[in-house]
């Protein structure tokens, strides 16, 4: 278990003058996956977790299954990877309304901790809370091509973003092929399953903690 009572290197807000995010909103999508055919990745479950940078706690989650259009049929690698059943997906949501559900969720969350994300704000630009993902494809990849696929908006919110995997590599001089990997070396443990969208989510914000701990800065990585 992560031990949170480490003091933390500095509080949120300014680490060596430089500008870092109160809160970190922590996404890993799951998307239809395939062993030999190729297919287009839809998403099938969309989740989300709001960190606390200050405590270390997370303060809310979201997660959505969605159904997928083009391929709706899920294969039995895609289920034993992510351990995402039939049925969920069946009763899931379009993309479309999930980005609507999540909106709604968002707004709400935000709301009630004064918190803006980057270029949300024209009083504060920089903002005071970002997302986060293990690489780029999640918001860079997936979703995008998701959106553009099914005719949606994407949210202009999405084209910011830290790739955690990549201050992990800068910060640590090292390379994890995964995020499991990439917490075992730092002496933490997954907890639940990989390759469950909330439970990547939530190891994920543990392994940010960490690192925020450890003297990581958290800066938007895709601009």
């Amino acid at each position: 278990m992560l031990n949170l009572t480490r003091p933390l290197n500095a509080v949120a807000g300014q680490r060596n003058g430089a500008r870092i995010f109160k809160y970190i909103i922590v996404i890993d999508l799951e998307a239809t996956c395939y062993t030999r055919t190729v297919h287009e990745h839809e998403i099938i479950e969309f989740p989300a977790v709001l960190l606390n940078l200050v405590t270390g706690k997370i303060e809310a989650e979201f997660r959505q299954y969605v159904t997928p259009l083009m391929n709706p049929q899920l294969t039995r690698f895609c289920t034993e990877l992510t351990g995402i059943r039939q049925e969920q997906v069946n009763a899931g949501v379009s993309l479309s309304n999930c980005l609507l559900l999540f909106d709604k969720w968002l707004k709400t969350v935000l709301a009630a901790r004064n918190l803006f994300l980057p270029r949300t704000n024209p009083n504060d630009p920089t903002g005071n809370v970002a997302f986060a993902t293990w690489t780029n494809w999640d918001l860079g990849e997936c979703l995008s091509k998701d959106c553009a696929r099914n005719q949606i908006r994407k949210p202009a919110y999405f084209d910011l973003w830290i790739d955690v995997k990549s201050i992990y590599m800068n910060f640590y001089k090292r390379c994890s092929d995964n995020l499991s990997e990439a917490l075992s070396n730092m002496g933490l443990i997954f907890e639940g399953r990989e390759h469950c969208g909330l439970d990547d989510s939530r190891n994920l914000a543990k392994m940010i903690v960490r690192m925020f701990q450890d003297g990581a800065r958290f800066e938007i990585t895709n601009q």
